[in-house]
């Protein structure tokens, strides 16, 4: 195959043009294209309104070299990409499946590849299946009643089920894994436009049908997974992994069941290989961690609060047209450094989306953002976050991070009593509580009344991202337009903790693999779902399963 990059055309150009364009290229008629492959598209908006589309494409063609070589381009080159490999199983027998404790990216995906390899896993999930938990998420956002167990934080997909279904990434990927990863959302039902674009995303919408899939063929392989059943501890012996103690709910709770009355039973589970795919917000398990001495840090990560502009606004900054049209809603990435040190910049932007509640805990209150594969909302929003450091935190110690996420959580949740709290920009910036809203109508997922944030973070965040603000206007116009709604307070961008582990991704205890977002080694939904294919390797190499289905 032959690699060509950079390809020019106008984004309303026709499927033929491309192939023609690759001909040109290379010298040859297009009739000598025997395949074409996009292997990258982006977004040329240098000079909008006039937009282009920037393509990579793999071209397949007779006596390639000698086409190369005839083309003179700089741009192309013979490619040697090689496929994703699963590594061939090691010599230790595994006598017990293997546990892989939580059902988001890296669990599924650390799933899939045990049951595609013949590990039958077993997946252990806190929450609720992703049907259960949409609606279970949909009646807290209606009532505000919260169930602790299964909520946006919560079930099956992880927390990445309720956002953009982003799948973005800045990690390297020499051995493919990011690709298959794609390959996979694809296999269960995503667009196959997310195999080249620069900026894929899946939508809330269609990522709850693909985590459901999976896990139906993960079963179908011979896996288990079990819904309401919560690891309380991990049993170790000697250094090594013997197995967890779970909490499983019995049924589903009744609406008029008091918590403390639905029938739970405990048990254990054999185990020598545990993948602990916990997820960010399992503040209950690193607590358990901490008391397992398992090694593990406080690390640093971002908070802030989601910003909501018009959508239109957004389209006019990046496309030069208040319509996206076929290019759909526009998106935006921005970081300034402030006089202090402090970063700040966006984070998980939803073209076309929503703020949603996404607490879980009861008298706490996070929000994050969400976008249906459409984009079809009124607003843009996206999350400004500011950085902070273990010297930040208010203890020390691994849960220091925990604790100052509480903090402000808490906060959040009086500043509205138990609403998501909003306030206009000019308002934030004063001080004051917003009293009307301004030309922006709140998009929101989840009950919200004005509140002032201003008092919910610590005024050194709060100058920071004040500065920043004047610099983003600068950026976007309109950005810092007085009525653009600010909410909060948002505090899970990351986790924050980092679960030692060695380069055989084994923690201390031998067995014990911390895995994706929740361990400290990921961030998103992309870079998650490979951690944990990373960490099925790892355990297949170490570890041959006894036979075909354990």
């Amino acid at each position: 195959m032959i690699r060509i990059n950079q390809l020019k055309l106008p984004v309303e150009h026709k499927p033929e043009e491309l192939k023609k364009k690759a001909a040109k290229a290379l010298r040859i008629s297009p009739e000598q294209v025997e395949k074409l492959e996009i292997r990258r598209r982006s977004l040329d908006g240098r000079k909008k309104p006039e937009l282009f589309y920037s393509y990579t494409v793999d071209i397949k063609t007779a006596r390639e070299e000698q086409v190369l070589h005839r083309a003179k381009n700089s741009q192309a080159a013979i490619c040697q990409e090689k496929p994703y490999v699963f590594p061939k199983p090691g010599e230790e027998m595994l006598f017990s499946p293997p546990i892989i404790v939580g059902a988001g990216p890296a669990g599924l995906f650390a799933g899939l590849m045990l049951a595609r390899a013949g590990y039958c896993p077993v997946i252990l999930e806190r929450g609720e299946d992703v049907d259960s938990r949409r609606k279970r998420v949909d009646e807290f956002w209606k009532t505000g009643k919260l169930d602790v167990r299964s909520n946006v934080q919560f079930g099956e997909g992880g927390a990445g089920t309720f956002s953009d279904g982003k799948l973005n990434t800045l990690v390297k990927d020499p051995l493919m894994r990011n690709r298959l990863v794609l390959e996979v959302f694809c296999e269960f039902g995503a667009d196959s436009s997310i195999l080249y674009d620069s900026k894929p995303h899946i939508g809330t919408d269609v990522l709850s049908g693909i985590v459901k899939a999976m896990r139906q063929e993960i079963v179908r392989l011979g896996g288990h997974v079990r819904f309401g059943c919560q690891v309380t501890e991990l049993v170790t012996e000697g250094g090594q992994i013997r197995g967890v103690r779970v909490r499983q709910q019995e049924g589903r709770p009744d609406d008029n069941m008091a918590e403390n009355e639905n029938q739970e039973r405990e048990e254990f589970l054999s185990a020598q290989a545990v993948i602990l795919a916990i997820g960010h917000s399992a503040r209950d398990t690193f607590s358990m961690l901490e008391q397992k001495k398992i090694p593990m840090d406080a690390k640093s990560f971002a908070v802030g609060l989601r910003i909501q502009h018009p959508q239109s606004l957004i389209n006019l900054s990046q496309y030069g047209r208040m319509d996206g049209g076929s290019l759909g809603a526009a998106s935006y990435k921005l970081t300034r450094q402030t006089s202090t040190g402090r970063g700040v910049y966006s984070f998980c932007m939803c073209p076309g989306g929503y703020v949603v509640d996404a607490s879980s805990e009861r008298e706490h209150l996070a929000v994050n953002g969400m976008s249906y594969h459409a984009r079809d909302g009124k607003n843009a929003n996206s999350a400004l976050i500011v950085t902070v450091t273990p010297e930040d935190f208010p203890q020390p110690g691994p849960l220091g991070g925990v604790a100052f996420q509480r903090s402000l959580e808490r906060l959040a949740f009086q500043a509205a009593d138990g609403h998501i709290p909003v306030q206009l920009y000019e308002d934030y910036r004063a001080g004051r509580q917003s009293r009307q809203l301004g030309e922006i109508e709140p998009q929101m997922r989840g009950r919200w009344a004005f509140g002032n944030l201003r008092e919910v973070m610590p005024e050194n965040l709060n100058l920071a991202l004040l500065e920043a603000m004047e610099g983003f206007g600068q950026m976007i116009r309109g950005f810092d337009r007085p009525d653009a709604l600010f909410a909060g307070i948002e505090s899970r961008t990351s986790s924050p903790v980092r679960i030692w582990r060695n380069d055989e991704m084994e923690s201390q205890v031998r067995g014990l693999y911390p895995c994706g977002e929740g361990a400290g080694y990921a961030g998103g939904i992309l870079s998650a779902a490979a951690d944990g294919m990373h960490c099925a390797e790892q355990l297949c190499q170490s570890i041959q399963k006894e036979s075909d289905c354990l």
